[in-house]
């Protein structure tokens, strides 16, 4: 099965696979997509507390009692609220060669107006894209390891068919160049279909 459940699904990781493939899931799903980015981000690239953001991403679970797919990983900010009621974690690990090419052109696209910024208010300037170790494509080049780290070791506590918590047995990992991503999507089609 590709996913446990219909309900609540999280894609904690970075990048324009993740949004993209979040709300083609929501739409396959029938249910909202929640971005996380727009609950940290304030206008003019303010951070929200950890306390504001918490309280509103709460709110937001709350308003969606059937189930709701979630974009982004602010555990750090805001505890286990989104990954601890997730019925499943889908973790989108493509090879940095593949994501760092698309932040930078997600980002170009957004410096020319061209994309949405990633919360409102929030819109990409040169001198912080290219110039500034605070710039996405900086983040994504130094980070890119760490996540691995963090979300292989996540893995092995709640990877399905892997996880040493058998019962919270939850994550999936999908990588490679978008093969996976596509036949997982194929899988998450047909099962719906079943239904």
């Amino acid at each position: 099965m590709p996913l446990r459940t219909r309900g609540h699904v999280c894609y904690p990781f970075l990048g324009d696979f993740r949004v993209r493939s979040g709300k083609q899931l929501a739409d396959a799903l029938g249910l909202p997509f929640i971005s996380l980015d727009a609950f940290f981000w304030k206008p003019g690239w303010e951070e929200s507390t950890s306390e504001e953001m918490r309280a509103r991403v709460e709110q937001r679970l709350a308003d969606c009692p059937n189930g709701w797919v979630v974009d982004g990983n602010y555990t750090r900010r805001i505890g286990g609220i989104v990954g601890d009621t997730s019925t499943d974690v889908i973790w989108l690990d493509p090879p940095l060669a593949l994501t760092l090419p698309r932040i930078i052109w997600r980002t170009f696209l957004r410096l020319l107006g061209l994309k949405e910024p990633c919360s409102l208010g929030c819109n990409e300037r040169l001198s912080k894209v290219f110039f500034s170790r605070e710039s996405i494509v900086w983040w994504c080049i130094t980070q890119h390891g760490l996540v691995r780290e963090r979300e292989t070791a996540k893995m092995a506590r709640i990877g399905l068919g892997i996880g040493s918590d058998v019962e919270g047995q939850k994550m999936r990992r999908i990588g490679g160049w978008g093969k996976e991503l596509r036949v997982w999507f194929d899988d998450v089609k047909r099962m719906l279909q079943r239904e």
